[in-house]
Parts: structure tokens; C-alpha cells; sequence
């Protein structure tokens, strides 16, 4: 949905258009001020009929000129009076070289001109026979007005005089754009014009063609003139699609009346021009859907460029002065924004029509059309006009009409010649023509006596006369006099009257100052607040900023040492789990020695003791004597368990121990050796299983490991050693024997062993016997055993010569 100030509906004539849309323009346009009209919409839509209107019922541009012409119809000025100059501006000539122009004109051979008089053309009879007779109410009576007229189309961003005739040299070729000669009579296109600024710094287009005319048919001839030349072709939306967006400028030159009210005042300064611009843009469309190629392409870019331009330049306005900033409008982006720039700064109202067509496949593009048209409305940018005080009397035109009328009427009544040769007459020469006509006065006789009273009787009538004139100028001086008396009292009350409204008017200006003033400083004031709190919001967010940072870097950090705090307490937990593994170990194996060494001073002990029993139980009057080793190996001594040593590292999972009741099972290791095993020192296990060589399945059934070795000891003596160890089961399922203890049998034979001499005695006695008897002899070596000795976990028995 979009709004706008006024919807036109299907139905609508030409009439209320023009009546809602245009008049108030033209009236605009005779009170001096400037206007300009578009017509804007897709191709087909109908701007051009909107501007131009069809046969029998004009459109908007006949309607307007109509309305002018109405109003300034008995207030124009002759031709050439007001003389257009090449910088936009207006000139005005007294009435002999306006004569001097008309005559120049009148010679020529072929009026540049139409004439008014002349039949007017049939083909835009029907569109200019405007029956409504609109005219402007309040048309200043006291100027002179004269209307100009110019056409131009601005095609491909270049601007062209439609109005232009092209010189026609029957010797010389004409050229095409292939810059090949033409040889038939084809219309030569006119060169591009070029935009300027004048001192006023209003736009126009030099050297412009721009025709004065007279009358409602003379000025729309000249632009159906144009109207033929302009650029238009067939494309796939519209059989005669404009190619180009043609402009009519209509310019009022006005001027005061001189204080006789006769001829136009001779002052530059008091000229007032004004003009009106209708401008038919041409239709906005996609290219896709024209079908368009070549030149056709190269137009519709060009245009939908200028539209793009011309909504840029409204929307940068619009922002202008919505949100007060002075962002520069981009005018020189296109001729047609650069020519109508000062409009769009405020020096004239801005009007536009957007035509819509009702067609389905114009959908898009007639949203983009009236989306870009409502938002031209929020755009107002107005400009006081400063019209020049001319500070003559006003109506003196129609006053110095009833005073000629008033002559005439009086001239007639005394007979005088009343033609219009008579209003071309000076006042002085009508007084000499009332006067009655001298006689003649020549004497040529002396007796003449006719003579002189004729003459007499002609000045005394002629005295008469004068004296009635000085009398009735008498009267019509008083007359004046007083009229003049009047009208100073009522310019005086007038004057004051307006002195009034003018005190009042600056009182109201005084607190409209004091209000703006008032409203400036508090506009000031809020500024430096939104600066203030600008830097504040600033110094804020630069803060959040910061802060947000530090978050990230502490919240980063954090990650960091609980990732660092969670590795140190895994590294501490297996550190913790490793050194209690460690000590518990080193405890175990502590406690392991202490009850090793403990136990192997209770069984260095209980060895002792059964030695000493054994001593002191013999009786001493027997001869000692030394047990057979057949003896010896059938019945072994009963001898304490030795206890295990402490093992190097702990086994892997603890063996139960049979309870003592079950017994304990050995493997009993015999290797074949080349030694005769089954001689002496040989120890007998019960339930063993003997093998030859360690086996796993043998080392599964039993809990005990015995290996046994004999060799010949360096003496020639057998000795028997008895390497002892407890059986493991390991992790892997497999066995492992742990050596506890070696235990050494060696045989020594009796005759070898020296006695022991007392120094005193050095012979030996002769009886031998009696030495196995003394304690002491037979005791001569002690067998000691060490725990922790060198040669490892067994033991190592040390013999002492006491």
C-alpha cells in the first residue's frame, strides 16, 4: 500500500486533473514564481497522453497555455518589447526599436513565427479548443507580460533543440553518422547544446531556441513542431515509445507600467521572469522485456540511468533534511537532474504525476515506480521569492484609460475631430484646434474698416475661450487638488494601517527571532549532551571491549590451569600410587629380613644347643666315636628348617602354603653327572618326585625345589651341595623357584684331621682315644652361619678355629 496527496481514478478527465494538479502552478507561474511538472511511470502507462492529451480533449500542456493566455490576454506587451538575451535573461526595449524589430520581422520572406492570424493546423485543432476559459482571478493590471516558448529533449544524456531549423546548402552533401554523404533529403540530426549557469545561478541551455508568442494556437503550433521531431520508437511495450524525455519551458516576462501608465518602465531591475517546465519523462523499463537491441539497448540504458540518478538525487534530499546532515547531491550525474538542480534546491514547486498501468506483467516495475513517488513527497525545500517594489501607483493603467476616454468624450462634445488620428495629437495642438481661426489680417486699403473688428471680434472670442479653459483647469485643478488630498489621507491612513500591521508583524518576527533563538541554543545544548553521551557510549564500549578481552584471556587462563591441575593430579595419583607400591614393598621386604634374621639367630641357637646337648649328654668314659656315613645317610639328622631368604623383588601373586599337616612336596633334581650319585651324602625326601631334568608339569604339583650336585672338592673329597627353593606360580601362568638356601655335605676322612698340641706337650700322647673325649677338642671347629652374606639369598657357613 502506498499513499499519495491525490488518487486519480480510470475514469478521470483531463479537466480535474489539470484544475487539481496544474493551476496552481500557472497561477504560480503570473505571481512570478517557478514550477515544474513531471509525468513518470513505466513505458505505456500514459505520460504522454497525461501531458499532451488526444484529440477533443486537450491535455495538461494545452490546458496550461490556455489558462495563461486568458489571463494576460488584454495585459500583453507588442512583440519585441521584452528581448531574450543568450545568459537567461530578459531585456526590455522602448517602443521605436521594438518597432524597428517588427519591421525586420515583417520583411522577411518567411516568418520565423506563426502568426496568429493565419488558419490553424487541423491535425491539433481538436486539442487546443479548450471551452473552459480558466483564468487567474488577481493579474496585476499595472504590467505588461509577454510569453516564451522553448522545447528540448534530453536523449542519451545529450540535449537537443527540437525548435531548431536546420540550414539547408543545396551545394554542400549532407552526412549521416557513417560519415558518408547522404544523397537524398534527410533531416540532418541538430548538434547537442550544453548546459550553463547564469549570474542568478539558475540553469539553462545555451543558445536555445525560444519564440515569443501571442496566443494559445500560436504556442502549441510551435510545440507540434518540436513534437515531430522528437525520438521515438516501436519496442515490444509500446508502438511509439518515447526515446527520449522531452522538456517545453514556458517563460513569463513581466514588467511594471511607466507612472503615465502608457509605456513599459525602461528598468531592467523591475523585469520579473518566471517560467513553468513540463517535462514528459521517458517510460522506466527492463530491458528483458522490451526486447531491446543495438540503439534501442544503448536509449534504454541511458534513460533508466537519468531515472536512477533523479532517485538518488530525491533520496539524498530526503535524508538532507530528515536527518539534517549536508551530503552533497549528486546533480552533474545526469542532464536531466543538472538542468532542473535549482528546483530540487527550493526555487520552485516540484509536481509529479505517476501514471500506473493496470497490466499484470507491470507489476514489479509499477512498485518500484509509486514506492519511489511516495517517498518525493517527504522532500519540501522551499525559497522566499523576493519580488523588485516598483513604488508606483497601482491601477494607473485603468486610470490613464478613463482619462483618455474622459478627452475624447469631452472633445467630441465640442466638435472636435474624434478618429484616431486625434489620440496621436499632442494636448497643445487640440487646444490650438478649439481656438476659432483667425481672419485674414492684411490691410491693403486705408479706408478698410472690416478688417480689425473682424479681428477684434476673433481675439475677444478667443479670450473668451481661454478664459472659460483657465476657468474649467481652475475647477479641474481644485478638483485634482482635492482628489489628490484624498488620496493622500487615504495613503496616509494606508500607510498607517500598514505601519500597524508591519509593528505587529515585527513584534511576531521579534519572537519568532527569540524563539529560534531560544530553540537554537536548546538544539546547541542538546548537541553537546548527544556528544557527551556519544563519547560516554564510546568510552563505554571501548570498556566493554577491554573488559570482554580480559574475560576471554582469564577465562583462557582458567582453561589452561585446570587442564594444568587436572594433568598434576593424575601425574601426583600415579606418583602417590607408585611410591605407596614402593613402600609397601619396602616394607614387605623389611619386614621379610627382620624375621629372616630373626630366624636365623634362633636356628644358629637351636644348633648350638643340640650341639652342646649332644656333648654333655655322651657319656665321658666312652671312647667318642664318630658315626658311620652309611648310618648317617640311613637315618639323617633331623635338622631345623632353615628360614627363606628375603627375596630380590616381590613374587607376583603369594603361593597358599599347605598346612603343615599335608606335608610338604619336593621336586627332588638329580642331573646325571659324572659322579656315582648313589654313593654318599645322598638326603632322602619323602614324597618326592625325582627328575632328571625341571620341568613344568613336575614344578605344578610341588611347592618345594631341590637340586643336587656332587663334584670332587680340592681335597678329593665328595661334596654334596643342596640348592633349595620355594616354587611361584607367575602371572603368566608359568612357575618360577625362588633359591632360599644352600646347603653344603662334604665327607672328610678321620686320619686326615691334625690334633690339636698344647705348646707344653708337643709329643703326642700315645693314647689317641682319649682326645675324642675332651669337649674341647672335639669342638675344635665351630660352624657359624651369617645371614646377608656375599654369595646372596643362601647362607655361607664359616668354620672358626677356636
Amino acid at each position: 500500500q502506498y499513499s499519495f496527496k491525490e488518487v486519480f481514478g480510470t475514469l478521470v478527465v483531463q479537466k480535474e486533473l489539470f484544475d487539481v494538479v496544474a493551476k496552481p502552478l500557472v497561477e504560480d507561474l503570473i505571481r512570478g514564481k517557478n514550477g515544474l511538472l513531471f509525468t513518470y511511470g513505466v513505458t505505456g502507462s500514459g505520460k504522454t497522453h497525461t501531458m499532451t492529451g488526444s484529440p477533443g480533449d486537450g491535455g495538461l500542456l494545452p490546458r496550461c497555455l490556455d489558462m495563461i493566455f486568458n489571463s494576460i490576454g488584454p495585459f500583453q506587451a507588442k512583440r519585441f518589447v521584452f528581448k531574450l538575451d543568450d545568459k537567461n535573461g530578459v531585456d526590455v526595449q522602448c517602443e521605436v526599436d521594438a518597432l524597428l524589430e517588427r519591421q525586420k520581422r515583417d520583411a522577411m520572406p518567411v516568418p520565423k513565427t506563426p502568426s496568429g492570424k493565419r488558419q490553424i493546423d487541423p491535425e491539433f485543432a481538436d486539442m487546443i479548443n479548450v471551452q473552459d476559459h480558466c483564468k487567474v482571478e488577481e493579474v496585476d493590471e499595472d504590467n505588461v507580460y509577454s510569453v516564451f516558448v522553448s522545447y528540448i529533449e534530453i536523449y542519451n544524456n545529450y540535449i537537443y533543440d527540437l525548435l531548431e531549423e536546420a540550414p539547408f546548402d543545396p551545394i554542400k552533401p549532407k552526412w549521416n553518422n557513417c560519415n558518408t554523404p547522404v544523397r537524398n533529403g534527410d533531416f540532418i540530426p541538430p548538434q547537442s547544446k550544453i548546459l550553463r549557469e547564469d549570474q542568478n545561478h539558475n540553469m539553462y541551455v545555451t543558445g536555445c531556441t525560444e519564440v515569443e508568442v501571442k496566443s494559445t494556437e500560436e504556442a502549441f503550433e510551435v510545440f507540434w513542431r518540436g513534437q515531430k521531431k522528437r525520438r521515438i520508437a516501436n519496442t515490444q511495450l509500446n508502438r511509439e515509445s518515447s526515446r527520449s524525455h522531452s522538456v517545453f519551458i514556458i517563460k513569463l516576462a513581466q514588467a511594471p507600467l511607466d507612472a503615465d501608465g502608457d509605456n513599459v518602465l525602461q528598468e531592467k531591475e523591475q523585469i520579473t521572469l518566471s517560467q513553468l517546465s513540463l517535462v514528459d519523462l521517458a517510460g522506466s523499463e527492463r530491458t528483458n522485456r522490451t526486447k531491446a537491441e543495438g540503439n534501442r539497448l544503448r536509449e534504454a540504458g541511458n534513460i533508466n540511468q537519468s531515472l536512477m540518478t533523479l532517485r538518488t538525487c530525491i533520496e539524498v534530499l530526503r535524508e538532507n533534511q530528515m536527518y539534517g546532515t549536508n551530503k552533497m547531491v549528486p546533480y552533474r550525474d545526469s542532464k536531466l537532474t543538472h538542468l532542473f538542480k535549482n528546483y530540487f534546491d527550493g526555487e520552485g514547486k516540484v509536481r509529479m504525476i505517476v501514471c500506473v498501468n493496470p497490466k499484470a506483467e507491470d507489476y514489479e516495475e509499477s512498485l518500484q515506480v509509486m514506492r519511489f513517488a511516495e517517498m518525493t513527497q517527504e522532500v519540501e525545500v522551499a525559497r522566499p521569492v523576493d519580488r523588485p517594489l516598483c513604488g508606483l501607483t497601482p491601477g494607473r493603467r485603468f486610470r490613464n484609460q478613463a482619462f483618455r476616454e474622459e478627452l475624447s468624450r469631452k472633445l467630441e462634445m465640442r466638435g472636435g475631430p474624434i478618429n484616431g488620428e486625434t489620440e496621436e495629437q499632442s494636448v497643445s495642438e487640440m487646444f490650438l484646434q478649439n481656438f476659432p481661426p483667425l481672419p485674414s489680417c492684411e490691410l491693403l486699403d486705408v479706408n478698410d474698416d472690416q478688417t480689425l473688428p473682424k479681428l477684434i471680434e476673433v481675439l475677444e472670442k478667443r479670450h473668451k475661450l481661454r478664459q472659460m479653459l483657465s476657468e474649467e483647469f481652475a475647477k479641474n485643478v481644485l478638483a485634482f487638488k482635492t482628489m489628490l488630498q484624498e488620496f493622500d489621507s487615504s495613503v496616509v491612513s494606508k500607510e498607517n494601517y500598514i505601519q500597524g500591521k508591519l509593528s505587529e508583524k515585527e513584534k511576531t518576527i521579534a519572537g519568532q527571532k527569540m524563539e529560534l533563538e531560544r530553540l537554537e541554543k536548546k538544539i546547541k545544548t542538546l548537541e553537546y549532551k548527544i556528544e557527551i553521551l556519544e563519547k560516554t557510549a564510546t568510552i563505554y564500549e571501548e570498556d566493554k571491549r577491554n573488559l570482554q578481552q580480559e574475560l576471554e584471556s582469564k577465562s583462557q587462563k582458567l582453561q589452561r590451569q585446570a587442564s594444568d591441575k587436572r594433568r598434576l593430579e593424575a601425574r601426583l595419583q600415579g606418583m602417590v600410587t607408585e611410591t605407596t607400591m614402593k613402600w609397601e614393598k619396602e616394607c614387605e621386604r623389611r619386614v621379610a629380613a627382620k624375621q629372616l634374621e630373626m630366624q636365623n639367630k634362633l636356628w644358629v641357637k637351636d644348633e648350638k644347643l643340640k650341639q652342646l646337648k649332644a656333648i654333655v649328654t655322651e657319656p665321658k668314659n666312652e671312647k667318642p666315636e664318630r658315626p658311620s656315613r652309611e648310618r648317617d645317610r640311613e637315618k639323617p639328622v633331623q635338622r631345623s628348617v632353615s628360614p627363606s631368604p628375603v627375596p630380590n623383588a616381590p613374587p607376583v601373586r603369594l603361593r597358599h602354603r599347605r598346612s603343615r599337616s599335608a606335608g610338604e612336596r619336593w621336586v627332588d633334581h638329580k642331573p646325571p653327572s659324572n659322579l656315582p650319585t648313589e654313593t654318599v651324602m645322598q638326603p632322602h625326601v619323602p614324597h618326592a618326585i625325582t627328575v632328571a631334568a625341571a620341568s613344568e608339569k613336575a614344578l605344578a604339583k610341588c611347592d618345594k625345589y631341590m637340586l643336587t650336585h656332587q663334584e670332587l672338592a680340592s681335597d678329593g673329597e665328595i661334596e654334596t651341595k643342596l640348592i633349595k627353593g620355594d616354587v611361584f606360580k607367575t602371572r603368566g601362568g608359568g612357575q618360577a623357584v625362588q633359591f632360599t638356601e644352600i646347603e653344603t655335605l662334604k665327607q672328610e676322612s678321620p686320619t686326615g684331621r691334625k690334633r690339636r698340641s698344647s705348646p707344653s706337650n708337643p709329643d703326642p700322647p700315645e693314647d689317641a682315644d682319649s682326645e675324642w673325649t675332651d669337649v674341647e677338642t672335639r669342638c675344635s671347629v665351630a660352624v657359624e652361619m651369617r645371614a646377608g652374606s656375599a654369595l646372596g639369598p643362601g647362607y655361607q657357613h664359616h668354620a672358626q678355629p677356636k
